[in-house]
């Protein structure tokens, strides 16, 4: 398994680092309807720079769409403010520009370019044909320092397909790094992670969401237990509840809607014991035996 060297970034924390004064995601009144059914209803969020937010909700309650609703991929209605530029009505590439970058729960990389060539097309999005073609005689320091973060620095020259699961996804958080995203939207990036992928993806969300918003869709709630800072839990394309990880399991309307999906139910049951044993005074312990 890569890891990284330590670098100076802030920690994520619940409710960010820098406030309305840097990067944010503000979401006001966000509709998205499918031939009279709406997949997301009148979503409001607001996403600030250091504040590593988890979405979930059960299957069906519109995580990925609000997603593509960001990201222009689907038509929707209501607000998408990026520090103050509004991104509704925006083409998907016109997004992607203002910096708000997203992955999908398979990788979309070049496989058959290795690291580096992979980040080096992502680092000149915005360059011209011509010289996109052109090799590049050194490396872009954005390039290494997105080697260093995502841990893949010893693979520079591995062809991309023949990297294991986890760094695949490594490699596509790496091509939104060197577009300088300071908005991250990840769906699902630690699907199909062994145990130790997961571990390392998460300390990789760590090491880039001081400095960015980062937004995860995730189901598995090991993980976001472990590494959220902030969570939003959506059921019906509706904002049921959001807080902090100890908040949100606790609200009644998210246990109830967890206990009426059995996958769901037994995993908010599972993170339910597990803080009970984890609080549990040991004299206390010993005087009850």
């Amino acid at each position: 398994m890569n890891t990284t060297t330590a670098t100076t970034a802030p920690e994520p924390t619940f409710g960010g680092n820098a406030g309305m004064s840097s990067d944010y995601l503000e979401i006001r009144g966000l509709t998205v309807e499918f031939d009279g059914f709406k997949a997301v209803s009148g979503v409001d969020m607001t996403l600030l720079q250091g504040d590593l937010r988890f979405l979930i909700g059960p299957n069906g309650a519109g995580k990925t769409t609000l997603i593509d609703a960001i990201t222009g991929l689907v038509p929707a209605t209501g607000s998408v403010n990026k520090s103050g530029v509004e991104l509704i009505g925006k083409k998907v590439h016109k997004i992607a520009r203002l910096g708000v970058g997203r992955t999908f729960q398979t990788a979309s990389v070049f496989e058959q370019l290795t690291v580096l060539q992979n980040l080096d097309i992502a680092a000149g999005a915005g360059r011209s044909a011509t010289t996109l073609l052109r090799r590049r005689t050194t490396v872009l320091p954005a390039i290494d320092e997105a080697l260093e973060i995502t841990g893949l620095a010893a693979l520079i020259d591995a062809p991309a397909g023949i990297l294991a699961h986890g760094q695949k996804q490594w490699l596509e958080i790496g091509m939104l790094l060197v577009q300088n995203a300071s908005v991250l939207l990840l769906d699902e990036p630690v699907a199909g992670m062994s145990t130790d992928e997961r571990e390392e993806t998460g300390n990789l969300l760590r090491r880039i969401g001081g400095e960015r918003t980062v937004v995860v869709v995730e189901h598995d709630m090991d993980f976001m237990r472990a590494f959220a800072t902030s969570v939003t839990v959506m059921a019906g394309g509706k904002v049921l509840s959001e807080g902090t990880v100890a908040e949100v399991q606790a609200d009644p309307k998210v246990q109830e809607v967890y206990l009426g999906t059995a996958a769901g139910g037994e995993e908010l049951e599972k993170v339910a014991v597990r803080d009970e044993v984890a609080n549990v005074d040991p004299e206390q312990e010993s005087t009850d035996a």
